[in-house]
């Protein structure tokens, strides 16, 4: 049998540093792995039962290096993220010169992307996004996304909108309904976006793979104002 593959072997060379460089907010880095499946349900829990930072950190990479090649380079492309990069600066120089990996990371990013788009043309009844429709999201049309986001809103919130989980803890302290709470949570969203806030984008935030959000649920974003 042969030894471990270059996503596994790189995460392995670097555990120390990855310790040290994500220690500062290692639930950060729990939630979006759990968010991305990259740990399930059991090892999210245990690890979240875990009360020092640094031995969270340690068990994440531990699970991740001991799953497959996929699970290690789904988590690298976690780490090459602007928003982990800039909630962990040391992982910039940790990661800018390093180039094993690279070339499937890209690869796994591609195959992505054609997925998404072979949805898109499969589906005719889904137009694209018009780059010159500037209009803003209408209160009226987060609410009726906020009825098919489901259970895992947390998650989206999370990696799709680049939420925070101390607002999204006081969004359901203040909202009991469930879509009150999407809503809310989608509302924040806007307005923290402010002119950037368009249905069009926020379409195409909710629809990447990773957040299961059903193109076709959310397809009147699309549609001109």
């Amino acid at each position: 049998m042969g030894g471990p593959a270059d996503g596994t072997k790189l995460i392995q060379s670097l555990k120390t540093d990855l310790i040290k460089a994500l220690g500062e907010d290692p639930d950060f880095v729990l939630q979006h792995c759990h968010s991305q499946k990259i740990l399930s349900n059991n090892e999210y829990n245990n690890i979240k039962d875990t009360h020092k930072r640094s031995e969270q950190i340690r068990d994440i990479l531990d699970y991740v290096i001991n799953k497959d090649d996929k699970c290690a380079l789904k988590f690298l492309r976690l780490l090459r993220r602007q928003d982990m990069q800039e909630t962990f600066p040391d992982l910039q120089v940790l990661l800018s010169d390093l180039s094993i990996g690279k070339r499937k990371i890209q690869e796994s990013t591609e195959t992505t992307t054609k997925r998404k788009q072979d949805l898109l043309e499969n589906n005719v009844n889904l137009k694209k996004p018009r780059m010159t429709n500037s209009r803003l999201v209408t209160e009226k049309e987060m609410m009726m996304v906020a009825r098919w986001i489901g259970i895992s809103w947390r998650q989206v919130g999370i990696t799709a909108l680049d939420m925070n989980t101390v607002m999204l803890q006081q969004i359901e302290e203040d909202n009991r309904q469930h879509t009150d709470r999407v809503f809310a949570m989608l509302r924040r969203w806007s307005m923290r976006e402010r002119n950037d806030a368009t249905p069009g984008r926020l379409y195409d935030l909710l629809t990447q793979e990773e957040n299961g959000v059903d193109p076709l649920k959310i397809n009147f974003l699309l549609e001109s104002s």
